[in-house]
């Protein structure tokens, strides 16, 4: 069995299987570990001896993303994703707090580097210069590298959607055993194409698009960036089998103009996390493909499994040692509730967060940030910062994030379940409820984006006939975006929601 990146990568020397496709360019998985092996040469001779071998790579999904990694992989070296979204300042810190030596970037993202203080060179991918590099070290060998399972292979930044990203350690084995795992409970082989549009800098294209490709000897085939409208074409042109997601990609490939020849394509499996039920379901009939919606994370610490049969709303049931407990008190919460409308009698008793009872699962830890795994790690277990409640059977059902608890009428209530009620209209494609300060308490205001113009008394028609909306998760307030703000893995940034306030917001009627 791999334990690492480095040995799945060398048991792909020799291959002459497609390796890696992007736009019209095609290598052999041979091809791919030999320009691995160069890009490994070159970072040698440019990153410092004297320091942590870090190179920031602020790239989209271009090949040189994909060589750079083998490289770090087959030597030794660390990738730090630099989100590609961020700015000024907050760039620099990244830059800073994880100890890169060296930045990668080309073109497209040379500009925002310019006028920052980062004390570290800058290298662009596309000049002579890099050209120079790799011509000079053309003939490398495989680097000799003693590299085990618990080395880091990258630092990859988490979403920052409530606060600022954190760097978690991704060691070779939280590559390797999702590559290998998915693989086979996908059945990925060499006849299949991992479609990656998610952006490499982020666990979800390299955890469970790259990993599974690598470990099965299928075929990785780049989008530089993710598009709703060139999705299924990319599909049919690198005949993708396999795709990945997280977040709301679906709903953006589903608001696409519908055609009767949609399922003609060879995409036969989808997986990712995120997906509302609606648009799981609406996405499979369509494509003609299954969709695998799984809770996930970059920390990797909690396992939930989606089972057959599992009830509507549900993240599915989670492995021995995973619960949902009161963060006041560790102790585990009550089970839901239900009345015979549906509606959750008992939601602020019931609702907790979810934790690794046993301890800290995959997680690695926080690239030098104590405090931050000190938070996660309380009591000797994992507090994954999800809420959530289960029923009498097992299963668990998303609350949303601890920050998403609201207060209204003396009562606690939890963002992700009104969600659900939201995303019941046909006119919703996606939504997002928030806290607006109240004199006391709270107010519940949702933040919308519509498949076809809604109003506040249309919504609230429509709530008036949801059994299982209780009177305090009434929104009060309704807001219509041409899109919500996202992270650059398509995650809400709730914290600018609540900070712009309920000014362009309507009232909704409230019984």
């Amino acid at each position: 069995m791999s334990g690492t990146v480095r040995e799945q990568l060398l048991a792909r020397a020799g291959d002459p299987g497609a390796g890696l496709l992007f736009e019209d360019a095609a290598w052999t998985w041979d091809e791919v570990v030999h320009a691995s092996a160069v890009r490994a040469a070159v970072l040698a001779e440019l990153l410092p001896h004297d320091g942590p071998p870090h190179v920031g790579l602020l790239l989209d999904n271009v090949p040189e993303f994909a060589f750079l990694l083998g490289g770090a992989a087959l030597s030794g070296q660390v990738v730090v994703g630099l989100n590609t979204t961020r700015r000024g300042a907050a760039l620099a810190a990244d830059v800073r707090r994880s100890d890169t030596r060296l930045v990668l970037t080309d073109a497209t993202y040379a500009g925002l580097l310019e006028d920052l203080r980062l004390d570290v060179p800058v290298l662009r991918v596309d000049s002579h210069v890099w050209a120079d590099l790799l011509a000079r070290h053309a003939d490398a060998s495989l680097p000799q590298a003693s590299v085990t399972a618990d080395d880091l292979l990258m630092l990859i930044f988490t979403s920052g959607t409530s606060g600022e990203p954190k760097a978690v350690n991704v060691t070779h084995e939280k590559v390797a055993h999702p590559g290998r795992f998915l693989s086979e409970r996908f059945g990925l082989g060499p006849g299949d194409v991992a479609y990656l549009s998610m952006p490499l800098f982020h666990s979800n294209a390299v955890m469970a698009g790259w990993g599974p490709a690598l470990a099965s000897g299928a075929t990785v085939a780049l989008a530089r960036r993710f598009s709703a409208s060139g999705f299924l074409p990319d599909v049919r042109r690198h005949g993708a089998t396999y795709a990945t997601y997280v977040g709301k990609p679906l709903t953006y490939v589903l608001a696409t103009p519908e055609r009767d020849d949609d399922a003609e394509n060879p995409l036969r499996l989808v997986f990712g996390n995120e997906a509302n039920e609606r648009d799981i379901d609406d996405f499979a009939r369509r494509f003609g493909c299954v969709v695998v919606d799984s809770y996930s994370s970059t920390e990797n610490a909690v396992i939930v499994q989606r089972v057959p049969g599992m009830p509507p709303g549900s993240l599915g049931r989670p492995v021995e040692g995973v619960a949902v407990l009161d963060p006041e008190t560790r102790a585990e919460v009550p089970v839901a509730e239900f009345g015979p409308d549906g509606r959750l009698l008992n939601a602020e008793a019931a609702t907790g967060e979810i934790v690794n009872t046993t301890g800290a699962g995959a997680f690695a830890g926080y690239y030098r940030d104590p405090d931050a795994e000190a938070e996660r790690m309380r009591g000797g277990m994992y507090w994954s910062g999800d809420l959530a409640y289960r029923d009498a059977a097992g299963f668990l059902y998303f609350a949303g994030r601890t920050a998403d608890w609201l207060r209204v009428d003396g009562e606690n209530l939890a963002a992700a379940p009104i969600e659900r009620v939201l995303l019941r209209h046909p006119d919703v494609a996606e939504a997002a409820v928030y806290a607006v300060p109240d004199h006391v308490g709270d107010l519940v205001a949702a933040a919308v984006t519509v498949r076809r113009p809604l109003g506040a008394d249309a919504l609230a028609t429509f709530l008036a006939t949801q059994p299982d909306l209780s009177p305090q998760a009434w929104p009060r307030f309704l807001r219509v975006l041409d899109e919500l703000p996202r992270t650059a893995t398509n995650k809400v940034l709730k914290r600018r929601l609540t900070a712009d306030g309920v000014a362009d917001a309507v009232p909704v009627p409230h019984p």
